[in-house]
């Protein structure tokens, strides 16, 4: 059922009112004017703390609020920006927050109340919005330049902060909830995590605007997203709207507010500053400048909600008022059903894609090195596992720290917060895999994007199934399942079948999950074992995989490449050429993801004629003898490691053109500037 303002803006565009504190400062008001009698002999200086003026000097808070609504806002703002204990701690008033709230909300109702009483001929409905700041922390960032893993503030501190701010706002009596100026994703997170609990807690809910913060010409918030990854971090709330406030004028914001109004399934916003801050901070974009500048994508149709920022005043807002009445309002697309993750940038898997690589090093149950350097509390210098993994064709990059001797959560908060402070790295998305349920909590804290959780499984029963799934919902991650319930693993095409289907329907009948978002693991199981229950491992992987593209409609399904060589340890020859072989059929089947070391994949037409037909001869069981052949193929290999291609001087000696398709296909980079002169001559020639 929708709810009146979402009602109201397929109608028409709604204004919502400029800044409150460029407002404030008019008046000019001492240190004395924000003490005010109740606090005269608090022991710390008051002066620039606005929101306290909701208690100190409500008279000028309310009559800022019948200013913006004389000039024509539908939606007023709560003083509110930093009432949390997290900000307000600056002042010592952290016990203050909650009051703040409710005081702040019901100045802004008495407001409206005076306005209405005053125009009755007004017909309008006008909406209280709480605002929520995003406080002076960041949960993505470190404040110490020595130490970029450190964190002044916890998500579960920042979460419970947030709680006791629209606990507040709920009881003011606000129309509905505006977590605006994020420059941190990650904080925003948390906020949504706040209003989700108080909507439990109190049996209702109201609806929420986002807006986030580009912070300069680099189109990126503070804490380094793009546009369309802050968008698909955020997408899985049920969100009034998104859009960008403050930080830049309306002229320089427009590109970004373009890309969102295309891509975003929710309504859009924009209340940019007055221009760009001249060299004393002031902003001296008038009302009618500004107005142009807005009229240019209010025509272009890119919104639903537009006001002003830093810098505005009632004229900027009457003027954007009436040119918001002249113009129709943007028509939501519909949302897609594409997977969309994001790092620092978007990423979105579709049909077309073919695969995606998922980078395993980062492992230490897998590799070797990384658990030594984690072991050591050498994370400076893992990191540079990470980095190989994505300069080697990784798209997302899968994190596991389970191993008896660590302290699990604590190496992956570590871990994540130090990548985070690796653009190159961060930039792509987050696999947190874990098969303990604190450290998957533990890692979805730390993700400003959005991540895939590896994963989760009906092994404890469905309601522990659901209570994981609801969970990892609330962070807006994709979740894997593993083919694993309560009697265990999943060891037959049939069994497969089952579980994917059950945990499917349950994630998304009954936990809020987007089909897209579900990854379903089959299960890859060793191949020539020897044994004959095993002989159809490979061939019940790509039989189920089939099954799920055509029976569980936008599912993905995924995989552990690694699982299917494990015959064959120590003979890379054999291994690389199992997984190229695996590859080539499990996503003809359909499999869209695997973890995998893709610096390490081999091209399947490249494997040796015999030993390929003797490969796929055990994924394919058709062989009675398939087993002992490769094994005998194996033996005469063993200890033989794979030329590295770009050692191999033969292909250097052939023509331009087979020099360039070569390098092309083995993605072979070094030769590329000796080569470039000739290749330039080549390419034009074409």
């Amino acid at each position: 059922m929708k709810t009146p303002i979402a009602l109201d803006l397929e109608q028409r565009i709604l204004v919502i009112d400029g800044a409150m504190g460029t407002m404030i400062q008019q008046h000019k008001l001492s240190e004395a004017d924000f003490r005010g009698a109740r606090f005269a002999e608090w022991p710390v200086s008051l002066k620039g703390n606005n929101d306290v003026l909701s208690l100190t000097q409500p008279d000028i808070i309310r009559n800022i609020h019948l200013a913006y609504l004389e000039a024509g806002a539908d939606i007023i703002e709560t003083n509110t920006f930093s009432s949390t204990s997290v900000a307000m701690a600056d002042y010592g008033m952290e016990a203050l927050a909650h009051e703040l709230n409710v005081a702040s909300a019901q100045l802004a109702r008495e407001a409206i109340t005076l306005y209405l009483q005053k125009h009755p001929e007004d017909r309008r409905q006008i909406y209280v919005a709480g605002a929520i700041g995003p406080t002076n922390k960041t949960l993505s960032l470190s404040p110490d330049v020595n130490d970029p893993g450190f964190r002044a503030l916890s998500f579960d501190a920042l979460t419970e902060a947030y709680c006791t701010q629209i606990e507040g706002l709920y009881t003011g009596g606000a129309d509905l909830l505006l977590i605006e100026t994020v420059f941190d994703t990650l904080n925003a997170k948390a906020a949504l995590v706040a209003a989700a609990r108080v909507a439990k807690q109190l049996g209702k809910s109201l609806p929420i605007m986002i807006s986030g913060t580009i912070t300069d010409a680099s189109g990126r918030t503070l804490s380094g997203q793009t546009t369309e990854a802050f968008l698909y971090s955020l997408m899985h709330a049920p969100l009034l709207s998104i859009g960008f406030n403050c930080a830049l004028g309306a002229k320089e914001m427009r590109p970004y507010l373009e890309e969102l109004a295309q891509k975003a399934p929710f309504f859009i916003s924009a209340y940019p500053n007055a221009g760009l801050p001249n060299q004393f901070g002031a902003y001296d974009q008038d009302a009618h400048h500004m107005g142009h500048d807005i009229e240019d994508f209010l025509k272009a149709g890119f919104l639903n909600i537009v006001g002003g920022c830093c810098g505005t005043t009632p004229e900027h807002i009457q003027r954007i008022a009436q040119l918001a009445r002249n113009c129709k309002p943007r028509k939501k697309p519909l949302p897609d059903s594409l997977m969309h993750l994001s790092g620092l940038e978007g990423f979105t898997l579709r049909p077309e894609s073919n695969f995606m690589n998922i980078g395993e090093r980062c492992n230490v149950t897998g590799s070797k090195q990384f658990l030594r350097l984690i072991k050591a509390s050498q994370f400076e210098a893992a990191i540079t596992v990470a980095r190989e993994q994505v300069e080697g064709g990784a798209q997302a990059l899968d994190i596991n720290m389970d191993e008896g001797l660590l302290d699990s959560a604590a190496a992956m908060t570590r871990f994540l917060q130090l990548l985070a402070a690796e653009p190159d790295i961060a930039r792509i998305p987050i696999v947190i895999d874990s098969s303990k349920w604190s450290v998957l909590e533990a890692g979805l804290k730390c993700v400003q994007g959005k991540a895939i959780v590896n994963s989760i499984s009906l092994k404890e029963g469905t309601q522990v199934f659901l209570n994981q799934a609801r969970h990892i919902a609330s962070f807006g991650a994709a979740v894997v399942v593993m083919a694993f319930d309560e009697k265990g693993q999943a060891d037959t095409l049939q069994r497969r079948i089952e579980i994917c289907a059950r945990a499917y329907h349950l994630l998304t009948q009954q936990a809020g999950f987007a089909p897209q978002d579900i990854i379903l693991d089959p299960n890859i199981f060793p191949v020539a074992t020897g044994m004959d229950e095993h002989r159809r491992n490979a061939l019940d992987f790509f039989e189920a995989t089939a099954w799920i593209k055509a029976h569980l409609p936008h599912a993905k399904v995924s995989g552990g490449l690694s699982n299917v060589s494990f015959s064959f340890r120590g003979n890379d020859t054999v291994r690389e050429a199992l997984h190229a072989c695996f590859l080539f059929h499990a996503i003809a089947h359909g499999m869209d993801m695997g973890i995998v070391n893709p610096s390490q994949l081999i091209v399947y037409d490249s494997i040796e004629p015999e030993l390929r037909t003797r490969v796929e001869d055990v994924l394919l069981n058709r062989r009675p003898d398939a087993t002992e052949r490769l094994i005998e193929w194996a033996e005469q290999l063993k200890g033989i490691k794979t030329e590295k291609l770009q050692a191999d001087a033969a292909w250097r000696n052939a023509s331009l053109q087979e020099r360039i398709t070569h390098a092309l296909v083995k993605g072979i980079t070094e030769y590329i500037e000796p080569t470039w002169p000739n290749a330039k001559k080549f390419l034009l020639s074409l």
